[in-house]
């Protein structure tokens, strides 16, 4: 937790529920473990999707689905929805959850390596979000850059690694020193990338989001 807890507390102590299928699917993937965006990023994601209104969107990192599902309720129903995940055990269960939804036809599910997956990509995405293997982040940017428009928005979530980024390395974990520096990396490249305008929130466990500009300076 970087947000002192009361704070998050109260503020989620204003949201409003989700659509039925997604408080299901929320309480299922909960009690099985598996991590979904917090309240707090779910109604800022809202708000940006709100305020972009993204023809095609890009997330990396399906995990069951509940950001993609979550998503396409907060745009039209012609806004196309591609969406990347790795893990076989969550490929499944994803695809079950866009069926429940009625949502097949809006989100298409690539299975395999974001890194590879991301270069046999065309076209262009107005949104992408980031939500997968933080030590990867740094290595999928090239590729995202390429595919996100101008004007585009990249939402980079859990850029914080619970307040362990801001720690020196000799004070983290030995089996987590590459991940700090990776992510050390990926954030000082969104700050000082000339085609982006980034700003990076003490918001969940962190939450980078960029703009892409002309590479126009200051």
């Amino acid at each position: 937790m970087i947000v002192d807890e009361r704070i998050v507390t109260f503020i989620n102590s204003f949201e409003t529920q989700n659509s039925e299928i997604l408080e299901k699917i929320e309480k299922e993937a909960l009690a099985s473990h598996v991590p979904i965006i917090r309240k707090e990023m779910q109604s800022f994601l809202k708000m940006l999707l709100a305020l972009k209104e993204p023809e095609n969107i890009l997330e990396v990192g399906t995990a069951v689905g509940f950001s993609a599902l979550l998503m396409s309720e907060c745009v039209p129903a012609d806004c196309r929805i591609t969406t990347i995940e790795n893990y076989e055990k969550r490929i499944p269960l994803a695809r079950e959850n866009f069926r429940r939804a009625g949502k097949e036809d809006q989100i298409v599910l690539i299975e395999g390596d974001a890194a590879q997956v991301l270069k046999e990509l065309n076209g262009s995405y107005d949104f992408i979000f980031m939500d997968a293997a933080k030590g990867q982040y740094i290595h999928y940017l090239p590729e995202v850059l390429r595919l996100l428009d101008k004007g585009g928005v990249l939402v980079s979530d859990n850029v914080m690694q619970g307040g362990e980024v801001i720690e020196s390395r000799f004070a983290v974990e030995r089996r987590n020193r590459t991940i700090h520096a990776r992510m050390r990396e990926y954030l000082y490249e969104l700050k000082h990338t000339k085609e982006l305008v980034t700003s990076i929130l003490p918001l969940g466990d962190g939450v980078a989001v960029s703009v892409k500009n002309s590479g126009r300076t200051g």
